[in-house]
């Protein structure tokens, strides 16, 4: 079941002592990752750059539903942007529970698939109720190119503080960040229309407000002073190295 969303896959729940695996570790595999596998080796369409392992790490060229491990083999598993690439959610789901009692997985959100949309991405992911609904692509998807990708990446990252902390203060816009633990609760193209509707329709305030519950005025003060002294931080960080 679900035990947290984190803020990032930076915070997560791994003890020092952890064997961690890490599905789809791509181009930037997570440092605390011990043994990193990916499937697509020689190719980048679902992926930045070419694959890379940083040292101490091993690396396993294998499908994701398909893992060459015995049952429980790892204390910890990481899936960070990659269940919306898989053929088979269900089967690269349960993959995870086998090789793990524990893990994370991290995936555009809903609005931020919309917002900068992958033509590699397959699934469309939300969560309610504190379970994956993952819903097929192409079923809800529109005609269209149109893509706010670098708008909102790459100009409003380099140029607005504002947007930077939106983003630290309401991350789940962009992405779901789901750490579990013994099981993950999911459902693959679910028929019911409390869920479909959140795929296919206008979302009212009572939608949104389940999504995204309202916080006090003195909490949103502090998320905010706290993200602008992250960014600043890291702002004088980067300058001093």
């Amino acid at each position: 079941m679900k035990y947290r969303n984190p803020k990032s896959r930076f915070n997560l729940s791994i003890g020092k002592k952890d064997h961690v695996l890490e599905v789809g570790g791509g181009h930037n595999p997570h440092p605390r990752s011990n043994v990193v596998v990916d499937k697509f080796v020689d190719c980048n369409y679902h992926r930045k750059s070419d694959v890379k392992v940083l040292k101490n790490q091993k690396f396993i060229a294998a499908d994701g539903e398909n893992l060459p491990f015995e049952d429980q083999v790892f204390d910890y598993v990481i899936s960070n942007q990659v269940l919306e690439h898989v053929h088979d959610p269900e089967k690269f789901l349960k993959e995870q529970m086998r090789m793990a009692k524990a893990g994370y997985i991290e995936t555009p959100s809903l609005t931020g698939e919309y917002l900068f949309p992958k033509k590699a991405h397959k699934w469309l992911i939300l969560e309610i109720d504190n379970k994956l609904i993952i819903m097929d692509k192409e079923k809800y998807w529109f005609n269209s190119d149109l893509d706010f990708g670098f708008l909102f990446l790459t100009w409003l990252h380099k140029s607005s503080m504002a947007w930077k902390i939106l983003r630290k203060t309401n991350p789940d816009l962009f992405t779901v960040r789901y750490e579990w633990r013994d099981n993950i609760e999911f459902e693959v193209n679910p028929e019911k229309e409390d869920v479909k509707k959140y795929f296919s329709a206008y979302w009212n305030e009572k939608m949104v407000n389940e999504l995204f519950p309202q916080k006090s005025k003195a909490k949103e003060y502090f998320n905010t002073v706290k993200a602008m002294v992250s960014i600043t931080f890291g702002y004088l960080s980067r300058k001093a190295a």
